[in-house]
C-alpha cells in the first residue's frame, strides 16, 4: 500500500511559478515510476509528467513541455513538479500518482495509487 500526500498548490498570477510536492509512504517508492496528472472542472483527468524509478528518464505532456519539470528524491520519498510561466489554462486540481513496479505513469490507467490532489489556480 502506498499513500501519497500533495502540497504546494495555491492561487498565482499568469507568468508566476509554483512548486508542487508529493510525499509517499511505504517502502516501495524507489521501485515505482511516479507521475503528475491534473483535472480541470468539467474535463477528464489528464497526464502532465512522469519520471522513471531512478529519476533518469522523464516524459511531459506537450502542453507543459519546457515550462514544467518533474523531479524525485528517493532518499526522501518525494516527487516534485516545478511549474514555471503558468497560464490560466493550467488551472486544475493536480494529482500525484504512483505506478506499478514497472513502466512509466503516462496514463490514468497506469496509476496504481493516487493522492488526494492539490488545487492550482492561475489568474490572468
Amino acid at each position: 500500500q502506498v499513500q501519497l500526500v500533495e502540497s504546494g498548490g495555491g492561487l498565482v498570477q499568469a507568468g508566476d511559478s509554483l512548486r508542487l510536492s508529493c510525499v509517499a509512504s511505504g517502502p516501495t517508492f524507489s521501485g515505482r515510476a511516479m507521475g503528475w496528472f491534473r483535472q480541470a472542472p468539467g474535463k477528464e483527468r489528464e497526464f502532465v509528467a512522469t519520471i522513471s524509478r531512478s529519476g533518469g528518464y522523464t516524459v511531459y505532456a506537450d502542453s507543459v513541455k519546457g515550462r514544467f519539470t518533474i523531479s524525485r528524491d528517493n532518499a526522501k520519498n518525494t516527487v516534485d513538479l516545478q511549474m514555471n510561466s503558468l497560464k490560466s489554462e493550467d488551472t486544475a486540481v493536480y494529482y500525484c500518482a504512483a505506478g506499478s513496479t514497472t513502466g512509466l505513469v503516462s496514463s490514468v490507467l497506469g496509476a496504481a495509487y493516487w493522492g488526494q490532489g492539490t488545487q492550482v489556480t492561475v489568474s490572468s
